[in-house]
């Protein structure tokens, strides 16, 4: 269970560091700084539950697009994913993430949420032993 806090926690982050450098890519609600946290650990939370739910059905039915682009439809993927979870935080809160387009805000706000979660799990690892 801690190990799951953790994830979320850290996805929070990655997210709240794109809207930082993504233009068009914003949290939606919360007017004090502990309820856009509040935000932040929800939509993180439902990130990690698409993550977890679509992203490996999409992954399998896309197999020959893998093969064909050479992995960069990864991606896209990736930047769909960004744009779903905006979907479901917008149509039943109202609040939440904000995906400006398709094309360059999901896309670059996915590609930089797979960069700093990279830079994170190689400096916040547990050892492995």
């Amino acid at each position: 269970m801690l190990a799951f806090l953790f994830h979320t926690v850290i996805t929070g982050f990655t997210l709240w560091v794109a809207t930082l450098i993504v233009p068009g890519l914003d949290f939606v609600g919360g007017s004090t700084p502990t309820e856009q946290i509040g935000v932040i650990l929800v939509v993180a939370l439902i990130f990690g539950v698409v993550n977890a739910i679509i992203k490996p059905i999409v992954q399998l039915l896309s197999i020959p697009l893998y093969i064909l682009t050479l992995g960069l439809i990864h991606v896209v993927i990736n930047a769909f994913m960004l744009e779903i979870t905006a979907w479901i935080t917008r149509t039943t809160t109202g609040w939440g993430l904000a995906v400006d387009s398709f094309f360059w805000t999901a896309i670059f706000g996915a590609i930089v949420i797979s960069i700093v979660g990279w830079i994170l799990d190689v400096v916040v690892r547990p050892a492995r032993v």
